[in-house]
């Protein structure tokens, strides 16, 4: 649905990281304890999250070009989706360190998610074995509630205004960064 406000060049600036994230993840995912794995994200996670409170209060409208950024935020965000699919808060923070308006937010992180999921795939199919006949008729029994949600997705973008998406993500990535304590 948000295809045409999708922002390539950001994409192909994270992509790279992200994808030798996911490869890391796939080499160190078995073995991690998952206790130590979730308070190290949570930590990272709100971290980040001051960073971009700090960089809004003061009003800054730098965005922040250097490789280190967009390197350390894209395999965070690798490891975590291929480990504990719990890329959404690094990509949040990335993609409100680039200023995107809330259309191309969503519109790029779409294609983002949707590319490294199919990247993902093969390692869950073949390498750690967690998609089985059975996970995918369970996801077939989700389809409604995925279409669902998709419609009222679109009906609450519209909604909101751009100063008020900004906070809606930093406080659904500050509670998803919550949960996945008890998680």
């Amino acid at each position: 649905y948000y295809n045409r406000h999708t922002q390539w060049k950001y994409i192909l600036r994270f992509l790279p990281w992200m994808i030798l994230g996911i490869l890391i993840g796939v080499l160190i995912g078995k073995d991690l304890p998952e206790r130590e794995f979730k308070w190290a994200m949570v930590v990272v996670i709100f971290i980040s999250l001051g960073m971009l409170v700090f960089w809004d209060r003061r009003k800054s409208k730098k965005v922040p070009t250097h490789w280190l950024f967009s390197g350390s935020m894209g395999i965070l965000s690798g490891v975590c989706t291929m480990i504990g699919n719990l890329a959404g808060a690094f990509t949040n923070i990335f993609f409100l360190a680039m200023r995107l308006p809330k259309n191309e937010f969503v519109g790029t992180a779409a294609w983002l998610f949707f590319i490294t999921n199919l990247f993902k795939m093969p390692f869950h199919v073949f390498v750690w074995k967690t998609i089985t006949v059975e996970s995918l008729l369970i996801n077939l029994r989700l389809l409604p509630a995925i279409f669902v949600g998709l419609l009222l997705g679109v009906f609450l973008v519209k909604r909101i205004n751009e100063k008020n998406y900004k906070r809606f993500i930093l406080i659904v990535t500050a509670i998803g960064a919550a949960a996945i304590l008890f998680r």
